[in-house]
């Protein structure tokens, strides 16, 4: 009779596997973990395991998660020992764990002879290109993306021979992951063999082999992400699928690999991870990472009447102007709420935004400023990326020669943003494979046998150059781009971006420019006094006159809105809407120009509600709604020909003036009107006057039309004098100079 040992601490001198080893030390392993299962509760009172094994039976599974933290403060000697011997100890638990659950349900022996205990919140999450020489052997946790997985495949788990002699059993013989283990000689006749396996008494198990690499956003610019492979066994086959973001906790092992040692002409090892644990990441994870005091600060911030124009200042300020692309860019960062109508039917929640224009705009900026802010974002570009790189592929494991499936861009990037750049040098192969994946959110894959389908939950935002490389405002949108009708109805917003000469504009975005690139040289970082003071920068037009939020702070509050907010549309005025759609209708049949589809609808019920979550709303109000038909139609009339956008702009002029400061409006009307000045006096004079005279009554008219009869404050505002415009209160006369 083996004694179990009280002071298990007290390793005398063995390291902790041998120590763990022994009969004695494993008894009192055993006995201790049995008690902690059968007696453990929580603050409330409640047995933690009975609920938990009565959950597991019910469902007939084989797998009991443990809490590290619960152990550690319950059983602090074997949550020491856990780390350091993860295969002896995990195996002491595993025969512990079906005594317990044998002991409440006895007859379940008929349905498995195993329970695997699986540990999960083990505190220390290694990345895997710091996984080091010290880890092996070792239980880790690390977190990455599923790229590929091989299928499932039956393992020898206990394997009987039989003596071709004298048809003699041998056996159980326990298998290692590294190596198989074969008798030498028959106990019963002596001989040394041949033996051949025992198909019908040998236990197989279930083994899959994943490779997981660290995800896109934790990698350093100009690193190559690692990547590592993972062997899930038993009932952990198939928990995951490529593209998926794991968390994983397992055993760090190494293995002798033949190829390795030729390549590198000396002997070394292969690593692998055996998996204990395999936890799916949502966006929850994100959100617990954000402390008390930034949720706090955040539904602060909720509660300001501005917030909304701070956001859309917020996102990228170190780019001038171009109010209407950083708008669609905040709706699609925030994006809107996906539904279930029923009968397996989705329709996404994301937002695809398209920016198309000329070279010099800053297009592809934008997307790089994207790929920062966002919590999980995938670059890549057309030309580089082909049908297989976006969306995904099969191929032959290098080893085994088996097919494999491995994720692309869109896959990777679910939940999170696909940034693709130079959208329309991709070939047309590639663009009817992004198809399904822009509207149905999923890639399906019929290659090499292996038939199946893969989640693509993700926003895309795209950039691409017109057609010759300027854009031509003679023309439509579609004719402009080399693009298919029905890939330009999959994107929600088109940004249009146009290189217009604007002296004034152009002068201020030189100091911008020219102000941006003194601030942050390197040899004024030191001196911020000197940087603020030579840097004359303007206060920005475009960010509305707030101050924008920091960087940092909009990310926490792009993670809380997306996974804490949840508007619904109860309250929302759906006359609007229809009326808006089919007055769009016949705008488009009439002018030839993009055709005004189903999905525009969707498309404005979803910027509604990213409207809302901006505001961290429950409800879709009128307010979202009215912003989600200005941002459509900016867009919409943005891709006419010169011609018919004129028309358009009167014919909605009440909903595109909605949320828009007064000033800015006036200023608009200003320029129209200097504008047409010009146009006369070149006409008539041959060149233009450095002075460009208005009369103040023509403003006025203007200005009752769209109900704004004080101007007063717009004469004062910083804005009318960044324009370098004056008011001659004499002569009635409103003057720029130019």
């Amino acid at each position: 009779m083996i004694e179990s040992i009280e002071n298990l601490e007290d390793l005398k001198g063995h390291s902790v596997r041998e120590w763990v080893s022994m009969a004695g030390p494993r008894l009192e392993i055993h006995h201790r973990f049995k008690n902690f299962l059968r007696t453990h509760v929580d603050s409330h009172g409640h047995n933690v395991f009975k609920e938990r094994i009565s959950d597991m039976c019910k469902e007939n599974r084989e797998s009991l998660v443990v809490n590290y933290e619960d152990l550690a403060a319950r059983e602090h000697v074997l949550a020491y020992f856990l780390p350091e011997a993860p295969a002896e100890l995990l195996q002491i638990f595993d025969e512990a764990a079906l005594e317990v659950v044998l002991a409440m349900y006895p007859k379940y022996d008929r349905i498995t002879n195993h329970i695997h205990v699986r540990i999960s919140h083990l505190p220390l999450v290694e990345e895997l290109r710091s996984l080091r020489q010290l880890h092996l052997n070792q239980l880790i946790r690390t977190s990455g993306v599923v790229t590929s997985c091989t299928g499932v495949l039956p393992q020898l788990s206990m394997v009987k021979y039989n003596c071709n002699k004298c048809n003699f059993v041998l056996g159980p013989f326990c298998q290692s992951q590294n190596q198989e283990v074969k008798p030498g000689s028959c106990p019963e006749c002596q001989s040394a063999g041949p033996f051949e396996v025992n198909m019908e008494e040998t236990i197989y198990q279930n083994y899959q082999r994943i490779r997981i690499q660290e995800s896109p956003g934790k990698v350093a610019a100009g690193r190559l992400p690692r990547s590592k492979d993972a062997i899930l066994l038993a009932d952990l086959v198939d928990s995951c699928k490529p593209g998926d973001e794991i968390e994983l906790t397992g055993i760090y092992h190494n293995n002798y690999d033949g190829s390795l040692n030729t390549a590198n002409g000396f002997p070394v090892f292969a690593t692998v991870i055996l998996a204990n644990h395999v936890a799916k990441k949502d966006n929850k994870v994100a959100v617990g990472e954000l402390t008390d005091e930034d949720v706090k600060m955040i539904t602060s911030l909720s509660k300001d009447q501005q917030i909304g124009e701070k956001i859309f200042a917020s996102i990228a300020p170190s780019i001038y102007g171009h109010e209407d692309i950083k708008r669609g860019l905040a709706l699609a960062l925030f994006g809107g709420e996906p539904k279930n109508p029923g009968g397996k039917h989705k329709v996404r929640g994301d937002i695809n935004v398209l920016l198309c224009g000329d070279p010099g705009t800053a297009k592809s900026q934008f997307l790089k400023y994207i790929e920062k802010v966002s919590s999980r974002a995938v670059f890549t570009t057309g030309q580089g990326a082909s049908a297989v790189g976006l969306t995904a592929y099969v191929q032959r494991h290098p080893v085994s020669r088996e097919w494999t499936l491995e994720a692309g861009a869109l896959v990777l990037a679910d939940r999170g943003v696909c940034l693709i750049d130079e959208f329309d040098k991709m070939n047309d192969q590639d663009r009817t494979s992004i198809h399904e994946a822009m509207e149905q959110q999923s890639i399906s894959i019929s290659k090499a046998g292996i038939v199946t389908s893969l989640q693509a939950r993700c926003t895309v935002i795209a950039a691409a150059n017109p057609i010759g490389g300027r854009y031509d405002p003679s023309l439509t949108f579609s004719e402009n781009v080399d693009l298919t009708e029905p890939i330009i109805s999959r994107f929600d917003i088109l940004c249009v971006v146009r290189d217009t000469v604007d002296p004034v504009q152009d002068e201020m975005l030189a100091r911008f420019v020219v102000g941006s690139h003194v601030r942050h040289h390197p040899s004024n970082k030191e001196d911020e006094g000197l940087a603020n003071g030579s840097a004359t920068e303007p206060a920005m037009p475009n960010t509305y006159g707030v101050e924008p939020l920091p960087q940092e702070v909009l990310k926490k509050y792009i993670i809380y809105a997306k996974e804490r907010v949840h508007p619904k549309l109860n309250q929302m005025d759906q006359d609007k809407v229809a009326k808006m759609y089919s007055d769009l209708r016949k705008e488009s049949m009439a002018t030839g120009s993009i055709p005004i589809t189903v999905r525009h609808i969707e498309s404005m019920i979803r910027m509604a509600e990213a409207h809302a979550r901006i505001h961290l709303r429950d409800y879709v109000i009128e307010d979202d709604v009215n912003m989600a038909i200005r941002v459509m139609l900016e867009s919409f009339i943005d891709t006419q020909k010169f011609s018919v956008m004129r028309s358009m702009r009167k014919t909605f002029a009440r909903y595109l003036s909605f949320r828009r400061d007064n000033n800015e409006l006036l200023l608009f009307i200003l320029k129209q009107l200097v504008a047409e000045q010009v146009t006369y006096q070149r006409n008539r004079f041959g060149a233009q006057q450095d002075t460009i005279e208005v009369p103040e009554k023509d403003l006025v008219d203007k200005a009752r039309q769209i109900n704004i009869h004080n101007l007063s404050a717009f004469y004062d505002s910083e804005l009318f004098r960044m324009n370098k415009f004056s008011h001659d209160l004499k002569r009635k006369m409103i003057l720029q100079q130019f």
